[in-house]
């Protein structure tokens, strides 16, 4: 609350805010009462800059000044080199050095021309690059959907050739061709139609039917696919239903639009239970989620119980069977696969092998056996959670020259995964989160053991001038309500941040309760 205004140790100049929104800024001599530490931290600056070139360092050495020019360049050159990271500080909620970040977006950050050229894979699966030039093939990738009162706009950002209004486009990620019927530029509330996107252009299209946040569009004769967005799996899901029967139309709306917006961002109907369930990365980002549907949607809902992604795996090599015979007047059924089902690789999800030789099973009923196993591991044998981390590896089997058909395979395929599977010693695996608490160091003993009290597992703590770093690996299950519960053992002084980590194995007596709750015992 006693914040007044930021030093800019380029320039050595201060900037004032003399109002609480930040919009008016004086640009000021350093105040005195923090001159010294401003020359403190402009010599270590100074130090960090003449290092990043040759040039630099000698006038350094010699005892020359090194200008706000030299300094600014010799930043630059270590941002774009990724050797140096600009600090800046600030608030956008008060407007507060915003402006100040735009002005090193354009001093430090590189223009297109000044990053490699972008990688992606043609059709037949090399690789090929895109250089930031108009007169390249077109290539752009969409980062970003947004609904307005406009129409869905999506957000590309241009890396090679000229998009042109009136043009045709392939979505190479699909395999789909759209129109470019409309194009603007954005400026904050401004849309300022365009008739073309060149090379490095940030720009929106309005309207376009198939393509979504990580698609490649690109010249229709030069195909290629760009490298996507890393777009992690939900890890955390509630049901949500509308307060109102008149807003179930609108709910499914806005849900669409929203997923459509954030593609970390799933919703799906439990076949089961018939519910809307909504899964996103976290307590907050569903939070903010049901916030927008409330302000932007107008549709008040409901929200069930956070529920967790769990998984389930094998501990143990099998061999399982599995038979289809269905006898019935007419054309019979017939599927028969003898697999070796055992624990993949970490990550590896399901992973299927064929070791059929001389035609015991013909090569037409090979993939719908390993449909039919890829489709049972979708449900687990513990708590009908999904089966991750199998290797099958399909060794024998038999076929009859008339009944044998896909559909008698894939059965099979499945019926020897549920078998195997519970032969397989199967364990529940629960999804662990990386922790990071920033707390006083006053406070370190209570967030600790807090943080046990959750099945944490400590990994790291350190301290650093009075602020205690404490890193753990916590069961996402334990999770619920920490922000709530940290702020009120640190007096509202410590923050914390949380990633996705690895599946890890469930306690027994954990597992036990999960599963019946799954099984309607508890």
């Amino acid at each position: 609350n006693e914040f007044r205004g930021i030093v800019d140790l380029v320039g050595m100049k201060a900037f004032i805010y003399t109002n609480d929104l930040g919009t008016d800024i004086k640009e000021t001599e350093i105040p005195a009462e923090v001159e010294e530490l401003a020359q403190e931290y402009r010599l270590k600056l100074v130090e960090s800059v003449a290092e990043i070139n040759d040039a630099l360092t000698e006038k350094y050495l010699e005892g020359e000044e090194l200008t706000a020019e030299d300094i600014l360049q010799g930043l630059r050159q270590g941002t774009i080199a990724g050797t140096i990271v600009p600090m800046l500080c600030g608030s956008a909620f008060k407007n507060k050095g915003v402006q100040l970040l735009l002005d090193a977006v354009v001093n430090y950050l590189p223009a297109p021309t000044e990053v490699p050229a972008i990688q992606g894979t043609l059709p037949d699966g090399e690789l090929d690059t895109r250089l930031s030039d108009d007169e390249a093939p077109l290539s752009a990738l969409a980062f970003k959907i947004m609904s307005d009162t406009y129409g869905r706009l999506t957000f590309l950002r241009v890396y090679s050739g000229v998009l042109a209004k009136g043009s045709y486009i392939l979505n190479s990620t699909k395999d789909k061709k759209e129109r470019i019927s409309r194009l603007i530029v954005l400026k904050a509330d401004d849309r300022i139609d365009v008739d073309e996107l060149r090379a490095g252009d940030l720009g929106a299209v309005v309207g376009l039917k198939y393509t979504l946040t990580g698609d490649t569009v690109c010249d229709t004769a030069n195909p290629i696919v760009l490298e996507s967005l890393y777009v992690p799996e939900p890890v955390i899901s509630v049901a949500v239903e509308p307060k109102t029967k008149q807003d179930m139309e609108q709910l499914s709306k806005a849900l669409q639009a929203l997923s459509d917006e954030d593609p970390t961002f799933r919703v799906s109907v439990d076949p089961e239970t018939n519910q809307t369930v909504i899964a996103g990365m976290g307590e907050l980002h569903l939070e903010i989620l049901v916030d927008r549907m409330l302000r932007e949607y107008k549709v008040e809902a409901n929200v069930g119980q956070p529920q967790v992604a769990y998984r389930e795996t094998i501990r143990q090599q099998v061999q399982a069977e599995g038979k289809f015979i269905r006898q019935s007047g007419g054309k019979g059924q017939y599927g028969h696969v003898v697999v070796e089902i055992e624990p993949g690789e970490l990550g590896s999800g399901f992973e299927f092998v064929s070791k059929i030789v001389g035609g015991t099973i013909p090569k037409e009923f090979i993939s719908p056996a390993e449909q039919g196993m890829k489709e049972a591991c979708e449900t687990g044998v513990l708590a009908g959670y999904p089966l991750i981390d199998v290797k099958a590896t399909l060794v024998d089997g038999s076929y009859h020259d008339v009944d044998s058909s896909e559909m008698a395979f894939k059965i099979a395929g499945s019926m020897a995964i549920r078998e195997g599977v519970t032969k397989a010693s199967p364990v529940l695996l629960e999804p662990m989160m990386k922790v990071e608490v920033e707390v006083p160091e006053d406070f370190i003993g209570n967030i600790i053991g807090d943080l046990n009290s959750r099945r944490g597992q400590i990994e790291n703590q350190e301290l650093e001038s009075s602020v205690a770093k404490v890193t753990a690996k916590v069961p996402l299950a334990e999770m619920f309500g920490y922000a709530t519960d940290m702020r009120s053992k640190t007096q509202g002084r410590g923050i914390f941040s949380m990633e996705f980590s690895s599946y890890e194995e469930v306690p027994r007596n954990v597992a036990e309760t999960i599963i019946a709750k799954s099984r309607g015992y508890v």
